[in-house]
């Protein structure tokens, strides 16, 4: 069998276009895939992560002794008369070659690599912060996406019933069996719920937009799918003090803290002078024996009381403001968190309340004056209202779920969820 070349090349195409479009592509994005997206693409946790890498590296280096220093010389050159310039003629001239080392004591170079292990840890801290928000963020984006999606299909399928009850009053009217008054009707009940789908579609394509900061614009076109599991959380229970010290802003403060401390421990070492060692061998002329000279040098700490103390002061002044600003943080987690969870548990109760009271009433309204019309004990005016009040209430009622979902997950997404964590580094 045979292809003429054209055909060949319309078939290449074709597979080169399947090859370009993922399936995935038109997938529905849940919102776990949208949070494990958001993660895998924030520069922001990359660039915490090096500064992770590079804290960890400085404390090995902070920890060795200093390089020690080659120092090269000649001593006591003559500078005029004979022995001018002369390296062998004047036995005071020497040329000399030695080693200096300055060496701080073990406990001073273990608390300077401690300091870069702390500055590490708090690092990682703002990493968990940062990969909570990012989860948080992206969930509140799905989350508008998800509801103006919903909002959106309710509108239109009322859009279609109001559409048809429009062509039913059209033909009534043509038979004489309605009034003129119910096309009216019918045509603006379409044309008011036309425009509310409007302003629908301008609140999805702003979430999308806000979805495509997280995920992309390729993953933030895909529809969304799966109920976002609002109706539970982790903090439901009774939420204690442990919780709130768990929160990333919390753990970065504390480790704030230790850094503060670390600093007050060096500070302190430095009220204790280091000393630095020299070795130097010096040769003269060939008449003359050489030298060997060997030193210490320890810093005279003359004015401690205006040096040294005064620095202590200034680091253990800086461990309690990090402490004083831990205990306020502390606080406004606390009051936040249970602010949050009353505008969660709020939302469930309203909720319950929709879906048992306000929407079976309004349905059987709704369903009864449509029934009146029918049998002519009512106009179409009447129906088209109890259908739009109908609506209100099943739009109200998906709103109120949308800042449930949203208040739940601001508490759930306090703390990263491991599941879409990058990295072993993202563990609390």
């Amino acid at each position: 069998m045979s292809f003429s070349f054209p055909i060949y090349r319309v078939a290449v195409a074709a597979v080169l276009v399947a090859m370009g479009s993922p399936s995935w592509a038109t997938d529905p994005l849940t919102l776990v895939e949208a949070q494990r997206i958001a993660v895998g693409r924030s520069q922001q946790l990359l660039a915490q992560d090096a500064l992770i890498t590079a804290a960890r590296e400085q404390g090995v280096a902070a920890g060795q002794l200093p390089d020690p220093v080659l120092k090269l010389g000649i001593d006591n050159l003559p500078a005029n008369g004979p022995d001018r310039l002369s390296l062998t003629r004047d036995f005071m001239t020497m040329r000399r070659i030695g080693i200096m080392q300055d060496i701080p004591r073990l406990e001073k170079r273990q608390l300077r690599a401690q300091k870069f292990e702390r500055e590490a840890e708090r690092t990682r801290a703002q990493r968990l912060l940062t990969l909570a928000n990012v989860q948080r963020d992206t969930a509140l984006a799905w989350l508008d996406r998800y509801y103006a999606q919903a909002q959106r299909e309710l509108l239109q399928q009322q859009v279609e019933e109001t559409t048809l009850q429009v062509q039913a009053a059209d033909s009534a009217f043509r038979t004489d069996r309605g009034s003129q008054a119910d096309v009216f009707a019918a045509r603006a009940a379409v044309i008011t719920l036309q425009d509310r789908l409007s302003l629908i579609d301008r609140q999805s394509r702003s979430a999308t937009l806000m979805l495509a900061r997280w995920v992309g614009a390729l993953a933030a076109e895909r529809p969304t799918t799966g109920s976002p599991p609002w109706q539970s959380t982790p903090l439901q229970a009774e939420v204690s003090l442990e919780h709130f010290k768990r929160h990333p802003d919390l753990l970065a403060v504390s480790a704030e803290i230790d850094a503060a401390e670390t600093d007050a421990q060096l500070a302190q070492t430095n009220r204790k002078a280091d000393i630095s060692v020299e070795a130097s061998y010096a040769q003269r002329g060939p008449a003359y024996s050489n030298m060997l000279s060997i030193g210490v040098s320890i810093p005279l700490q003359w004015d401690q009381s205006n040096r040294q103390n005064r620095e202590l002061s200034a680091k253990l002044a800086m461990v309690d403001e990090a402490k004083a600003r831990y205990e306020d943080m502390l606080r406004k987690t606390e009051a936040e968190i249970r602010s949050l969870l009353n505008d969660w548990q709020t939302g469930k109760e309203r909720l319950a309340r929709f879906h048992e009271e306000l929407i079976p009433n309004a349905r059987q309204r709704s369903e009864a004056t449509l029934t009146a019309y029918r049998t002519g004990k009512s106009d179409l005016a009447a129906a088209l209202s109890a259908r739009r009040d109908e609506i209100d209430v099943r739009m109200q009622a998906l709103t109120v779920e949308m800042e449930t979902a949203r208040a739940w997950a601001q508490v759930n997404f306090l703390l990263p969820e491991p599941h879409t964590s990058a990295t072993a580094k993202d563990q609390p």
